[in-house]
């Protein structure tokens, strides 16, 4: 999931265009909100009898079953046909990684030591993976963007070897906001884009260099997972590249290797110059994977109200339910990742949100649909394959509101928006929480690339308008520096840790509410409207709506 810090910026409202019914009542439905009930839902889904919700373990099956029976409970249709499930066909894989890597170079022989100074696993299901003298490249960012006129493997052949590259857009490292977007990352900055490119490239293996700035999280995330099972969508039978070993390594290390290579850190700011060159090390890389491969199918739970006069028109609200499931122990001896804010709280939202809907006195002439996905912690796989394989046409889906992290303490008088400029969708939101007395604000880590990391972005990706807001800072009585406070603490201390909670102590569930009444109200509205919100000029996405409705 995301984690954001905020703050405000001040924009022009653009009204979108729109023909709404005027046949609701503006607070029908509102009233319905219930802090217990939303709360109910946090602290079962979040409980350790729920083991951390990782698919394909028997969390899965008891938070499948427990999203099934209450979308019943409610009187909601099956999204699905006659079925509250659309099957996610999956690889399970456990990637035990060697102790050590040898390092050869001319100055002498070295072994890193796995978990400490890398992490490495692989999307391949060889019983056996391995690295026998793999020649190291140094490839920059490893990115290709034709349209930035940047090519860090032109010229460069990579077949058989490693690449080492750097997470985040070229000029981040260095502060050169002049490059690409500036400080805003692209997708071509996300871990998963550098791992793809290195594959179609053909390498045997890809690592990418932390930086807790660039990557926005400590390395210990990725060591959370280190030696664990690991899932991707099962692509048998399919042409899709795959790079034998990809993973990790701190930024300290890749000092390590320049240097035993008659280099030293200086290439981590070359990089960042246009026409920059790929630089091979001279190095050679060791190091082997026993791989444990299973296939089976995880769920996607969806149910749906039918629209009353244009039933063929969806707004689908998504958050994913899926977590980290049990893992390494913390130094208080929990391995329970309970994953209480990261998604406990939004899928507990997504059942609360259905509730609602079903209570409304006039129902919405569109139907309205809640998804919760599978797998996003895997890599967004659940709305990947929802994208891939929709059950509702594409091109008749009027938006996607996704929820991933709700408020856990009190009222904010702002909610944010990520990924500003990117549709008509934050006007919604803008007119929805002025007409509240409040504002709407946006994130200021850009640089993190949140857009691109949770389930929205796989809607987005196919051209469907795709919201993801969040709650703000500016908590109502205490101000904006407490509520950083609150985030920052979260960031450092609980995000994919064990300690993300349940606290019945300290989750007001208030501010919960008062952000999901912004986003139902949105959705509302769009539950009687005959026109579709946009992308706006300059979106990424533009293109691929204005095609698939051609």
């Amino acid at each position: 999931m995301y984690k954001i810090f905020k703050t405000v910026l001040a924009i022009p409202f653009i009204i979108a265009c729109s023909s709404q019914s005027n046949k609701f009542n503006e607070e029908d439905g509102l009233s319905v909100f219930n802090v217990d009930s939303l709360k109910k839902h946090i602290s079962v889904l979040a409980s350790d009898d729920f083991m951390g919700r990782k698919p394909f373990t028997e969390g899965e099956t008891k938070t499948v079953a427990y999203l099934q029976e209450q979308f019943k409970q409610m009187g909601l249709e099956p999204g699905n046909g006659d079925s509250y499930i659309q099957e996610v066909p999956m690889a399970n894989i456990l990637a035990t990684a060697a102790p050590n890597m040898q390092v050869k170079s001319a100055k002498g022989n070295f072994n890193l030591k796995a978990f400490d100074d890398y992490i490495i696993w692989t999307d391949k299901t060889d019983s056996s993976i391995s690295l026998d003298n793999a020649e190291l490249v140094f490839a920059g960012y490893g990115v290709v963007a034709p349209e930035y006129n940047w090519n860090d493997y032109a010229g460069l052949d990579v077949k058989g070897k490693v690449v080492m590259v750097m997470v985040n857009d070229p000029g981040f490292w260095v502060g050169d906001t002049t490059l690409f977007k500036g400080k805003a990352m692209t997708y071509y900055g996300r871990w998963t884009y550098k791992f793809e490119e290195a594959a179609r490239q053909g390498a045997k293996g890809c690592l990418i260099i932390h930086n807790t700035a660039a990557a926005s999280y400590p390395f210990s995330v990725q060591q959370n997972s280190f030696n664990t099972t690991r899932l991707k969508l099962d692509n048998r039978g399919k042409n899709i590249p795959n790079c034998d070993v990809i993973g990790w390594v701190p930024e300290k290390i890749s000092h390590q290797l320049f240097a035993a290579a008659g280099f030293d850190s200086s290439l981590l700011v070359k990089a960042n110059q246009p026409g920059f060159k790929a630089v091979p090390l001279g190095l050679q890389l060791s190091t082997t994977m026993n791989v444990k491969a299973s296939f089976n199918k995880s769920s996607n739970v969806v149910a749906k109200i039918t629209g009353t006069k244009r039933p063929d028109e969806v707004i689908i609200y998504t958050a994913h339910w899926d977590h980290l499931g049990i893992g390494r122990p913390d130094k208080s001896g929990d391995s329970i990742y309970n994953g209480a804010l990261d998604n406990a709280s939004g899928t507990a939202g997504l059942l609360e949100m259905a509730r609602v809907f079903k209570n409304m006195k006039v129902k919405p002439e569109r139907t309205i649909v809640f998804l919760a996905v599978t797998a996003e912690e895997q890599g967004l796989l659940g709305s990947a394959y929802y994208a891939e394989n929709p059950i509702y046409s594409v091109k008749k889906t009027v938006a996607n509101i996704n929820m991933d992290g709700l408020n856990r303490f009190g009222k904010t008088k702002d909610m944010v928006v990520v990924g500003q400029g990117q549709s008509e969708l934050e006007d919604y939101l803008k007119e929805a929480i002025e007409k509240t007395g409040g504002y709407l604000s946006f994130d200021t880590h850009t640089e993190a690339g949140y857009y691109y990391r949770s389930d929205h972005f796989n809607f987005a990706k196919v051209g469907i308008p795709a919201l993801f807001a969040n709650n703000g800072v500016d908590v109502v009585g205490k101000g904006k520096e407490y509520g950083e406070t609150l985030e920052n603490e979260y960031t450092s201390k609980n995000y994919h840790q064990a300690s993300d909670n349940y606290d019945a102590a300290t989750w007001t569930g208030d501010g919960a509410i008062n952000d999901l009444k912004l986003l139902f109200t949105i959705g509302r509205r769009m539950g009687f409207e005959t026109s579709f919100p946009k992308w706006k000029e300059g979106s990424e996405f533009k293109l691929i709506r204005e095609k698939s409705n051609k």
